[in-house]
């Protein structure tokens, strides 16, 4: 999903205006014909998460200042760049000393408002996560800061609110990799809590003789190499949060001592002669199947329903793609300040190739690929092809191609399965309407994620990325073979977006061939 801007104007061929540039930038553009309607969409029920606003200083109903104030009342910390008139720059400072992040001077260039959305938006994401990284540090990292837009995760995040609230035991299930842990966190920060201790301990990284010694602490001299006494994470975590993760990897002697340590509320450390009493709050999580290793008799039936009391089950990457453009810039953001580089942003067509990919890996992986990005680029903006790994993957399910299923892939929509080649048969169909169906005969992704056809632009980029593919990048064949004249097809080239693309083409370099 593109950024959100909101413009704010009640003349309508100014906003039919700003709306075709914020398209035209590659974001989504909002309308609202005036202040108050600006700041219904902002602060309303159900209101839509904007990124920026772009707001005109003089209107009928509530002027510029009048939002401002509003916005500032209710707390809401967003990037506005405001339109003056020629001659208005005094009201341009009072808007800038109001909160207003820029201003342009109507009728703004292109390339002015492109600039000023592409600095607030960075500006935004870059504060945004200076604030993240601050509370996750000081262990106050709260539900609100969790970077999610996507449907699947709003029952995860009213679950974790529910729960802060209380300290039922949380038992927090999902693959690896879709951040457990910082819904662990965002729990501890926003509960009663959090100005106590967040202690995590990954139970699948500890030595099997030293499980007790690490959660419940031991005595000088119990054991050979006890030099000195140790607390444990029990007593660490008292009166906060224990994070146990993995706790399906626990041994079962330690599964034991934990089910008593949470039944009694007190723990017993190695050569101790009197248990110690703990206030400990319990979050657990797992990436297995915990009831099928009870049923295997690999995990204490008792210790699980102990641990099993509150649980949530947070959905991989690959159901809830919304989130993968906000995820990336987030890495992409703070990835880029760690290493120096000038990386502002992530190209659409980029993207969309994020989107396409299934992500074994989950949050963990895509951070990892945004981190090899970002060393990668040698620009500003990250494009398709600092994704060398992920371009050779797509449409395979994770799995490298073979020399035989290099054709582009079409997802499955429940409105065209029918249609489709070998629908008769029944092997040749998709498990569910995630998994692509490999054709025999090159096809293309005629359909998004959500099963809505895709738009007849990114239909035809990709036509003329595969004639180019199939024709040897032998431009004059490629245009006989689409009916275009070259001069045509290099117009398109650049308006698509595919000079300097995966096919090696550089529409710069190559127009200018007879």
């Amino acid at each position: 999903m593109s950024q959100v801007v909101l413009i704010v104007d009640d003349d309508p061929v100014q906003r039919r205006l700003l709306e075709a540039m914020v398209q035209r930038f590659g974001y989504q553009a909002m309308l609202a014909e005036g202040g108050d309607a600006a700041v219904a969409a902002l602060l309303g029920p159900g209101a839509t998460p904007i990124d920026c606003v772009v707001l005109d200083m003089v209107m009928p109903d509530l002027d510029g200042l009048g939002v401002l104030a509003r916005l500032r009342e209710a707390g809401l910390d967003l990037p506005v760049i405001v339109q003056t008139a020629h001659g208005g720059i005094d009201n341009a400072v009072a808007a800038m000393r109001a909160g207003a992040i820029d201003f342009v001077v109507k009728p703004a260039s292109p390339e002015r408002l492109q600039v000023s959305l592409r600095n607030a938006l960075a500006t935004k994401a870059l504060t945004g996560e200076l604030q993240r990284i601050k509370r996750g540090r000081d262990g106050t990292l709260v539900i609100s800061d969790v970077i999610t837009r996507s449907a699947a995760m709003r029952p995860v995040l009213r679950a974790a609110e529910k729960a802060a609230d209380s300290t039922i035991p949380v038992l927090i299930e999902g693959e690896s990799g879709v951040g457990k842990e910082l819904i662990a966190r965002a729990i501890h920060g926003s509960g009663s809590r959090r100005a106590k201790p967040f202690v995590a301990v990954n139970c699948g990284a500890m030595p099997e003789n030293l499980v007790e010694s690490i959660l419940f602490g031991h005595e000088k001299g119990s054991f050979t190499g006890a030099t000195e006494k140790h607390n444990g994470k029990f007593i660490e975590a008292d009166g906060g949060t224990l994070f146990l993760d993995e706790v399906g990897e626990l041994p079962p002697a330690a599964q034991v001592k934990l089910l008593r340590a949470l039944q009694e509320g007190e723990v017993e450390p190695v050569g101790g002669r009197r248990n110690i009493k703990v206030d400990v709050r319990i979050v657990s999580a797992t990436n297995r199947d915990l009831i099928a290793d009870v049923k295997a008799g690999r995990f204490r039936e008792d210790l699980f329903y102990r641990l099993h009391v509150f649980p949530i089950m947070i959905p991989p990457l690959r159901q809830r793609l919304d989130d993968i453009p906000a995820l990336a810039r987030h890495f992409l953001v703070r990835i880029a300040a760690e290493e120096g580089k000038r990386v502002r942003s992530i190209g659409t067509a980029a993207l969309d190739l994020l989107a396409s990919y299934r992500w074994p890996g989950n949050v963990r992986q895509l951070e990892n690929a945004i981190f090899r990005a970002v060393v990668l680029s040698d620009s500003e903006e990250v494009g398709v092809n600092e994704f060398p790994q992920i371009l050779a993957q797509v449409g395979t399910d994770g799995a490298p191609p073979s020399e035989s299923s290099r054709e582009p892939w079409i997802a499955s929509s429940p409105a065209m399965a029918a249609s489709w080649p070998g629908a008769g048969n029944h092997s040749a169909m998709p498990a569910n309407n995630a998994a692509p169906l490999t054709l025999s005969s090159p096809s293309l992704l005629l359909t998004d994620s959500h099963g809505n056809v895709r738009p007849l632009e990114d239909i035809e980029r990709d036509v003329i990325r595969f004639a180019i593919a199939h024709y040897d990048e032998q431009m004059s064949e490629v245009a006989r073979r689409l009916k275009i004249g070259r001069s045509t097809l290099y117009r398109k080239l650049e308006g698509l977006g595919l000079d300097n693309t995966a096919a090696g083409i550089n529409v710069n370099e190559t127009a200018g061939v007879g």
